[in-house]
């Protein structure tokens, strides 16, 4: 009826009805090429935080140890992505539209091809129904040799006031322009982050609803809830969400360093007593989600299900950057309400936790009182985060985060956080009901399972 504002818990209820069953993920992160390896990589705690290679781009150009030097990173560290082999022709794209497609778009299709694959749909069956929704920030690569190659009448302004001729400027120029990429038709779209879903859709005849969302470090779970969203309300039979973000760029180190939020150690020790600031990374994870009823009609393999899924905004603050922890607490009981279960039942939680002082004390205030609240008992839920080991992905983080809490629940494996010497004493870990696990080990249930 118009006007009549449904209460929440109908709303609510529609999830728990119809939980949502993940069948299929695939991913690409630093130091791991695929899914396997991934879960390798945490399982044995490597660490795949490394020197920026000399192939990305030349770090003495950009490095500075004063966090205050203009135009300057006090990082030189970050965690990148493996080399992957692409061959245009399997997607159908032709090999003279690479140089100006963003890398992105093109990683993308990997994952989503293998996340398919993963599921056991990669052989042909009806896609009509198959959605993409995907988390992906402002920071596609090909943006700034596009945006660069426009600033030639500032180049020729500067030779000729510097005592050049016209034409003398104008040759600099031409060779100056050589070092970017060509605007040409294929540019525009090859540039562009909502086209890394387009893609998607387009060379996977998807017929579902595309589209990506920007909500910062938050981009690939704000585009698993509108994915949980198409299921629920019965528009998808299936979907493909996750994170894309590929720009460890020195364009994305100035962002970071300027803040400042950068590790100035140059690791990444979330919720210790050291730690300084994050570290960033690229990566790529996607996830193939499914209701759950017809999950088990279709005998779909089922690496975990989703019951609940909580939002918030932290409101009006003393500054955009700070973050709030009565915003956060508003989205865990979000979360917990839809899913109609209690926090204290929870034996894992996979935080955001990016290493930065005020932001791990504000999730863990949040995560301490929401878990805390009637509950006496006390550091017997693991809480850790894979930023320790990857760094933070930025718009991938959420995706790489829900992919390995979700391989943990599927082997029944506690995984490990590194980094960590000592909880910082003033989290009060201690009186609350978390621990970090520093060490993988079995997730033995109280009844035994």
């Amino acid at each position: 009826m118009p006007g009549v504002k449904p209460e929440i818990g109908e709303i609510q209820s529609l999830l728990q009805k119809h939980p949502i069953a993940v069948i299929g993920m695939a991913s690409v992160f630093p130091g791991a090429a695929n899914l396997s390896q991934y879960w390798e990589n945490i399982l044995h705690e490597i660490d795949s935080i490394t020197a920026v290679p000399e192939d990305r781009w030349k770090i003495n150009d950009y490095y500075d140890p004063d966090p205050g030097a203009p135009d300057k990173t006090y990082s030189r560290v970050g965690g990148f992505i493996p080399e992957i082999d692409f061959d245009p022709m399997e997607f159908g794209l032709p090999p003279n539209i690479l140089e100006v497609t963003d890398v992105s778009q093109l990683l993308a299709l990997i994952v989503a091809r293998d996340v398919m694959a993963d599921a056991g749909y990669n052989n042909g069956q009806d896609r009509s129904r198959v959605g993409v929704t995907l988390g992906v920030g402002g920071g596609q690569k090909l943006y700034l040799p596009l945006t660069s190659r426009l600033q030639y009448p500032v180049w020729k302004e500067v030779l000729v006031k510097s005592g050049l001729s016209e034409d003398e400027s104008q040759s600099i120029v031409e060779k100056i322009k050589k070092a970017y990429i060509p605007w040409e038709e294929n540019s525009f779209p090859g540039m562009l982050g909502n086209v890394i879903a387009g893609r998607v859709a387009n060379r996977l005849d998807l017929g579902g609803v595309n589209c990506v969302l920007d909500a910062a470090c938050g981009g690939s779970l704000a585009a698993m809830k509108m994915a949980v969203s198409e299921l629920v309300e019965g528009r998808s039979d299936m979907m493909i969400t996750g994170g894309v973000d590929t720009d460890n760029s020195p364009f994305m180190y100035l962002c970071f360093a300027k803040t400042p939020a950068m590790s100035k150690k140059e690791y990444c020790s979330p919720f210790d007593e050291g730690s300084d600031g994050i570290l960033i990374g690229e990566g790529v994870g996607m996830v193939l989600l499914k209701r759950l009823e017809d999950a088990q009609r279709d005998k779909d393999r089922i690496y975990a299900v989703i019951k609940g899924v909580g939002t918030s905004s932290d409101g009006r603050f003393k500054s955009i950057y700070a973050p709030r922890p009565e915003g956060q607490e508003r989205a865990l009981k979000r979360a917990y309400r839809d899913a109609g279960f209690a926090p204290s039942t929870v034996g894992l939680v996979e935080a955001h936790a990016t290493g930065t002082v005020a932001g791990d004390m504000a999730e863990f205030t949040a995560l301490k009182t929401v878990f805390g609240e009637d509950n006496p008992q006390k550091e017997y839920i693991a809480i850790g985060s894979v930023k320790s080991q990857i760094g933070h992905t930025k718009s991938a983080a959420g995706a790489a985060g829900f992919i390995k809490a979700a391989l943990a629940l599927h082997h029944k494996v506690l995984p490990p956080t590194i980094n960590v010497k000592k909880p910082n004493p003033k989290l009060g870990m201690d009186e609350s009901p978390f621990y970090v696990n520093t060490t993988a080990r079995p997730w033995v249930l109280s009844n035994g399972t």
